[in-house]
């Protein structure tokens, strides 16, 4: 057995682990810039958007989220909840076309308690499984493998959705 030990470099999570910024939520502020691609959203709606996870727990995991800045599920009026839900299927949709995962977990975490990361502003997960994509990485080194830059990623779901949606 070696000694040796390997490394897995991932710098662009280093801003994830030492940002300690008590600023706004970025839901809120992300669309406000009007900067799409820079920070990764996809579609906007009238009362939601699709934004990928700038830390994702695997290659194409996208969020749905309501502007409104709400930590409840039961503040969301029927209209925001009927354009995520649309939004959540039409995610589905790209991602089966684009990438052909196994399955799909679709969620969401309300309270910080249940595992939200940004827990005043509800938002939904729509993550593509394939088949041992939990495999020795998570559990030897706690470390995930993202296969794909994010912007290229970026890039072949959104032009997809683009054509789904006529643009």
């Amino acid at each position: 057995m070696s000694n040796k030990k390997n490394n897995l470099w991932a710098p662009w999570r280093k801003i994830y682990l030492t940002d300690k910024s008590e600023g706004g939520c970025i839901f809120c502020e992300k669309p406000d810039e009007n900067k799409d691609r820079d920070n990764l959203i996809l579609l906007r709606g009238t009362f939601s958007f699709v934004i990928m996870n700038l830390f994702p727990y695997n290659s194409g995991h996208l969020m749905v989220v309501p502007y409104k800045h709400s930590a409840d599920l039961e503040e969301l009026m029927d209209d925001e909840i009927l354009e995520i839900r649309k939004f959540i299927n039409m995610s589905v949709a790209i991602i089966k076309q684009i990438m052909s995962p196994d399955g799909f977990n679709l969620g969401v975490n309300m309270g910080k308690f249940s595992g939200a990361g940004i827990a005043e502003h509800i938002h939904f997960h729509v993550v593509p499984r394939w088949i041992g994509d939990t495999n020795f990485m998570p559990v030897i080194s706690n470390t995930k493998v993202i296969s794909e830059f994010l912007f290229d990623t970026y890039d072949k779901l959104y032009n997809c959705l683009s054509k789904m949606e006529g643009k």
